[in-house]
């Protein structure tokens, strides 16, 4: 991916006072960040403050371009967990096929910062989304991209659109197969492969691949998650062959494509038994959280699937996402006021969990013991309880670091993220767009 003027607008911006996490009382160009030297640790930043440490990211990328080498499938990481240009670039650059987004609006910034190959894990249905997405297609040759389907409505819609277009390339669709009562997509096999020839006999459009979506499984029993993932694997590779059989695909390659950030391993073990059909199969993972992974949800399902690859602590994603605020109040001998909230962490999942301590200038940060919790967050503010039988100096003023659940509803909160070195000095910003 090369870097396009949009991206070099980006570094060249001039910030202005106000944006969170910054220091500045003046115009800062971003490019100048690093040269500033702030040091979380010497309180230089502003609070609270999102962090992304590098040394994490730059192992979890290289993780996963191995990972992905090793079962043989591609990877089209959902860009929806952080929606920054910077990171779509690091992804691309360390081997990723593509980008998968949510949205018609997530495709066009993407685009616009020089993504040029799109899987939209979504239905495309308002007009005026299916008319931005043709407008990139058509104005743009070089421009690749699929969307999803579930339904005869969404096909005639779409077949209707292209037509009306006067596209001179047929629009490519995945037949998603989804499960019953869950999200979207087709619910019986049947259903899928009758859309399936529904497509292929349309105008304008072309049968790309199968698709599903796994990561709705996740549940309390472990078990129970994997003998389920891998029955939705095998659903998706037999409604593959089926279509095949059938000769509906025409294009150069059939996708096959699941992969959330919890079971990927499943998913990839699974499409590597897909051979032997009468074209190329390009499986393609969508894991998007394994950029940063996290503290708390996808940290445990990563260390299972860290035992079930065999890899030693440390070998597997590290987590990459923090997020700092201050000691604002000590009001009772067994809490203290944070000023971090919903606003600023996630929360949908799990509340964020506190790691570490610090009193700026003073040594490295100190872990905190057990039993230390944040129990509750308001929009400003997380109540961090302390255990009544371990002394705690913490002192207004004093730093917290929080690991965070899910890093999907972090991002979103940070217009601008601050990259840091192991030592917390900050290296350069990530813009995001929500």
């Amino acid at each position: 991916m090369t870097r396009t003027a949009a991206m070099l607008e980006l570094e060249n911006q001039l910030l202005q006072p106000g944006v969170k996490g910054l220091p500045i009382t003046e115009p800062l160009r971003q490019s100048d960040i690093g040269a500033r030297r702030w040091s979380v640790l010497n309180a230089d930043t502003s609070f609270p403050v999102a962090l992304l440490k590098a040394s994490s990211l730059e192992h979890n990328l290289r993780w996963m371009h191995g990972f992905c080498d090793q079962y043989g499938v591609q990877l089209a990481p959902h860009g929806k967990t952080t929606m920054s240009p910077q990171l779509f670039d690091a992804q691309l650059t360390n081997g990723a096929w593509g980008m998968t987004l949510a949205t018609a609006a997530q495709v066009q910034i993407a685009y616009r910062y020089g993504v040029r190959r799109v899987l939209l894990a979504n239905q495309l249905v308002a007009p005026a989304d299916i008319r931005a997405i043709l407008t990139l297609m058509r104005d743009d040759p070089s421009f690749e991209f699929f969307a999803l389907v579930d339904s005869s409505a969404g096909v005639a819609r779409l077949s209707k659109a292209a037509q009306q277009a006067g596209m001179e390339r047929p629009l490519p669709l995945l037949v998603e197969l989804g499960l019953a009562g869950k999200r979207a997509g087709c619910r019986s096999m049947e259903d899928a492969l009758a859309l399936a020839r529904e497509i292929a006999a349309a105008p304008a459009l072309e049968l790309a691949g199968i698709e599903g979506y796994e990561g709705l499984l996740v549940g309390p029993d472990r078990n129970k998650d994997h003998e389920e993932v891998r029955q939705f694997v095998t659903h998706l590779s037999d409604l593959l062959r089926q279509a095949d059989a059938e000769h509906l695909f025409k294009r150069e390659q059939i996708l096959l494509s699941a992969g959330g950030s919890a079971y990927f391993d499943f998913v990839a073990s699974g499409f590597a038994q897909v051979k032997d059909l009468s074209r190329p199969v390009l499986p393609v993972l969508r894991s998007g959280c394994y950029l940063t992974n996290d503290h708390g949800f996808y940290h445990g399902l990563i260390e299972q699937l860290n035992a079930r690859e065999g890899l030693a602590p440390g070998q597997g994603l590290r987590p990459a996402l923090e997020v700092w605020s201050m000691v604002l109040s000590r009001p009772e001998p067994t809490l203290a006021i944070l000023g971090m909230g919903k606003r600023d962490a996630s929360y949908d999942m799990e509340l964020p969990r506190a790691l570490v301590s610090h009193r700026p200038g003073a040594g490295t940060p100190s872990a905190l013991p057990e039993g230390c919790r944040i129990e509750k967050m308001n929009d400003q503010h997380a109540y961090l309880r302390l255990p009544a039988d371990h002394a705690i100096a913490l002192e207004v003023g004093d730093l917290i670091g929080c690991g965070i659940s899910h890093p999907c509803t972090t991002f979103d909160k940070w217009p601008l993220m601050l990259v840091v070195d192991d030592d917390y000095r900050v290296q350069r910003a990530i813009n995001t767009f929500f």
